[in-house]
Formats: C-alpha cells, structure tokens, sequence
C-alpha cells in the first residue's frame, strides 16, 4: 500500500482545517439592522373530545406555584361529576413539572386554560426530559350540561 508523504499530508489537513474555518466564519449583515421573522399568533380555542371511559394518565394536582408557566392544550376530558371535569395531557415527569388551571364558564361553553411550569421545589434540580400522559381535576361553578369545554389553546 502507498503511504501518503508527510509534507502532503500536512497540506491536506491544512486545506480540510482552512475550509471548514472560512464556512464557520460566514458572513454577516452587521448593519444593526436585523429582520424580525417571528409571528404573533392568536388561536382559537380548540374542542378536545370527550373520552367517557376515562382514560386517565399521571393524576396531578393543580400548583398555582408553578414557574415559568406556558399554557399547554388538553387532547381529552372526562366528566368526574356534574360540577368536575378531568382534563388529560402531556407534560413532563411529575417530579419536576407541575399544573395549573384556570376555568372561564358561559351559558354555552367551559374553557380551560391549562398551564404547566416547573414545580417550585425543582428549580435548579436535574430534571429527566420525558413526556408522560397526565390528568388534572378541574371544579366547575356549575353543572356542565350540554355545555361544550374548549381547551384555551
């Protein structure tokens, strides 16, 4: 087999090290300018479906001492009595991640706004990153009915 001779070799890498620092470097519009691509978006409620078996994850119960919260849909809902429904969703591992509902009733609708943050005796702890299923009990000031529950987003 023919080897490579050293100077070559040295070359080579010298190349190989020249290219991928001048694409590392790139170029930039240092104008001071800088184009906003982000959108707001508003959305609609959405209508989870009802799940009359009540297939339940994790059950959690509401923090309003969560941090950072940020508002998460429901998919699912139950009804747990005339004046309870339970909502499922996804959010992370129990031990870490905590949430938080608040209810807006109307003759016509019930729309939930569901958040979830980090629980507050988990700040600055190493939390795994999993995704488990979960379900929170949500008291209603009257009777659902025929009402329709609509997740906030």
């Amino acid at each position: 087999m023919d080897r490579i001779p050293a100077g070559r070799a040295v070359t080579a890498v010298a190349v190989v090290l020249a290219c991928l620092t001048a694409a590392g470097c790139g170029g930039s519009n240092d104008d001071g300018a800088q184009q906003n691509t982000s959108t707001t978006s508003v959305s609609a409620p959405s209508t989870p479906t009802e799940d009359p078996k009540g297939n339940q994850g994790n059950e959690f119960t509401a923090d309003p001492t969560i941090v950072s919260p940020h508002p998460i849909p429901f998919r699912s809902w139950t009804r747990s009595a005339d004046n309870r429904i339970a909502v499922n969703f996804e959010t992370g591992a129990p031990e870490c991640y905590g949430v938080d509902a608040s209810v807006t009733e109307t003759d016509a609708t019930v729309t939930i706004e569901l958040r979830s943050g980090t629980r507050a005796d988990a700040v600055g702890r190493m939390c795994t990153m999993i995704a488990v299923f979960g379900t929170l009990e949500v008291q209603l000031k009257a009777p659902l009915g025929n009402r329709t529950v609509l997740s906030a987003v």
